[in-house]
């Protein structure tokens, strides 16, 4: 079987860490590929079969067999055919692994006819960054015979009041997906894990009449710890401002920043408005994060003088949106959750419903106050202001972000121009 014929889909994956793995996994289940091209840019164990072994074992998620046919189902067929040019078949697919270019520029995606790659080094993130440049570049797997870029992290922008470039986007699959401009844009940023479930949390907020005037919001991501964490205290690195991320990640709870807000303003772009705030709490579990997500809203009181914004207002948006527009996407639990619960749950959000709270208070504003913004106002009033706390569980591995970060991928497949 020729894996390179002009028809063939090729998939390449540039980077072979958490996602870079396990977005591997996902199109081997789904078989939306007919072969494989990865990418580790160096020598990896001392032959082949070490990185084999690697590929199709992982500590959080259990062997790829079982992934793929679950305890009781058919063993793996793995069967090396190439050792000098990485080449092998798992289960009849071939995979071919190289392993000498770091730059993008010379991985040679055009010779194995790789039309879309997935880049998940967390290397390259700034798309305006030349093609040339010497430390690599997106840009740079475009030249090197790629015609679409996946990046699996938010774009980071050198210069940060630049734009993202006109051929580049970031989206995130059920949210605003349907923006991508197969004809202009080239190199697409899949945002991140805490991206996509606090803008699937966000979206029914915004399209319900009583709740899309927010005050204002922030979150908090109680997450898994992830690589760029130390496994035991470190010595920070030269210029280092986040000197917590190199204390142990097995003995800490540790507060730390996220890019979550600023990645859903490209994303959402009518939260901009909005006093949006954001944080991240890393603790010592490998997988299933949790945000907490708060917002205050102009309310309205009903009849009998109780406000319209509750806690069964707040839960009802997210059964509507379980079986409407967000269906396979967002999930409303009233069970008991725990973190463990959520490993490999197959959703961008688990919103947990047991935990949705609201208070609603009166917000004094004096009449001489409106009347300094022009506002004529004879007497002092009290405008009522529902704050709603809401709780969302996400796998921010497999179970939420490589899903959607392979769906986003399977759509740009389909628009191809």
């Amino acid at each position: 079987m020729d894996m390179y014929l002009e028809n063939h889909k090729v998939l390449g994956i540039n980077g072979l860490g958490r996602i870079g793995k396990l977005v591997f996994w996902h199109n081997l289940s789904h078989q939306h590929y007919q072969s494989y091209v990865l990418n580790t840019g160096r020598n990896v164990g001392r032959k082949l079969q070490d990185a084999i072994d690697y590929l199709v074992h992982d500590s959080t998620y259990g062997s790829l067999e079982r992934f793929l046919y679950g305890y009781a189902g058919s063993p793996l067929q793995v069967e090396i055919t190439d050792e000098e040019n990485g080449v092998f078949t798992i289960n009849g697919i071939p995979v071919r692994l190289l392993r000498k270019a770091r730059n993008p520029r010379d991985i040679e995606w055009g010779k194995y006819n790789v039309r879309t790659v997935i880049e998940c080094t967390g290397k390259f993130l700034d798309p305006s960054v030349p093609a040339d440049d010497e430390k690599g570049s997106l840009r740079g797997h475009l030249e090197a015979g790629a015609e679409k870029v996946v990046l699996s992290a938010p774009f980071k922008m050198k210069d940060q009041s630049a734009k993202i470039p006109e051929d580049s986007g970031m989206f995130v699959y059920g949210i605003n997906h349907m923006k991508y401009d197969p004809m202009r844009q080239h190199i697409v940023s899949a945002a991140s894990c805490t991206t996509t479930g606090l803008a699937h949390m966000m979206k029914p907020l915004l399209e319900a009449e009583e709740t899309r005037s927010i005050i204002t919001a922030s979150m908090s991501t109680v997450h898994a710890v992830t690589n760029n964490q130390s496994v035991l205290d470190a010595v920070p690195e030269k210029d280092k401002g986040d000197l917590r991320r190199n204390r142990s990640v097995f003995n800490n709870i540790i507060p730390t920043s996220t890019g979550a807000a600023i990645a859903l303003e490209h994303i959402l772009p009518e939260i901009r408005h909005i006093g949006f705030m954001a944080d991240s709490v890393r603790i010592p579990i490998a997988t299933a994060s949790l945000i907490t997500l708060n917002a205050t809203f102009h309310s309205k009181m009903d009849e009998t003088g109780n406000p319209v914004i509750n806690r069964g207002f707040i839960n009802n948006l997210y059964r509507s949106a379980e079986k409407g527009a967000q269906k396979d996407m967002l999930v409303f639990s009233e069970k008991q959750n725990v973190s463990s619960d959520i490993i490999g749950f197959k959703a961008a959000i688990v919103i947990e419903g047991v935990e949705t709270h609201t208070r609603t208070g009166f917000m004094p504003v004096q009449a001489k106050m409106l009347q300094e913004y022009g506002v004529h106002c004879e007497q002092d009033m009290q405008i009522p202001v529902t704050h709603a706390k809401v709780f969302g569980w996400y796998d921010n591995e497999m179970g939420s972000y490589v899903q959607f970060l392979s769906r986003l991928v399977d759509h740009i497949e389909k628009t191809r121009a």
